[in-house]
């Protein structure tokens, strides 16, 4: 016979497993530090790309203007200002990936573990059915 309360449960888990849980379910598997750590990482790269590729489009565009005054710059303070534009730039953009994928860490994890109450709360429902088909095995045997 079927139990449908059970089956409320496991439709239930497989509705998480397929929304929200693709997303979530893999991030429970990290630390939060190593996670976030990941993310800065990847975020170092991609910032230091897009820095690059804005740079070289506006050293492309004024470089009529650059190659004009050349001789009348200080290309040492051009370099310096590149540098901590850069640092800035990253640093900026560090912090909005830390406090983005903390965020995402927190919801992840409370996410997960609502889905760890609903996987005990089968293993629960399991357990009561076992206990209820072992005391009708022990009251068949006993009859006969």
């Amino acid at each position: 016979m079927l139990n449908q309360e059970r089956i409320k449960q496991m439709t239930k888990l497989a509705s998480y497993e397929a929304g929200e849980g693709k997303e979530y379910l893999p991030i429970s598997k990290y630390y939060r530090s190593d996670y976030i750590g990941m993310a800065l990482i990847k975020n170092f790269f991609l910032v230091t790309i897009a820095y690059g590729i804005v740079l070289t489009l506006i050293l492309g565009y004024q470089s009529e203007f650059l190659l004009d005054h050349v001789y009348q710059m200080d290309v040492t303070v051009a370099v310096v200002w590149v540098i901590i534009s850069y640092i800035a730039v990253l640093v900026f953009y560090s912090c909005l990936t830390y406090a983005y994928y903390a965020v995402k860490y927190r919801r992840a994890k409370k996410s997960v573990q609502k889905y760890y109450k609903m996987i005990s709360k089968l293993d629960k429902l399991y357990a009561k059915e076992d206990k209820k088909s072992d005391g009708k095995q022990i009251s068949r045997r006993l009859k006969e």
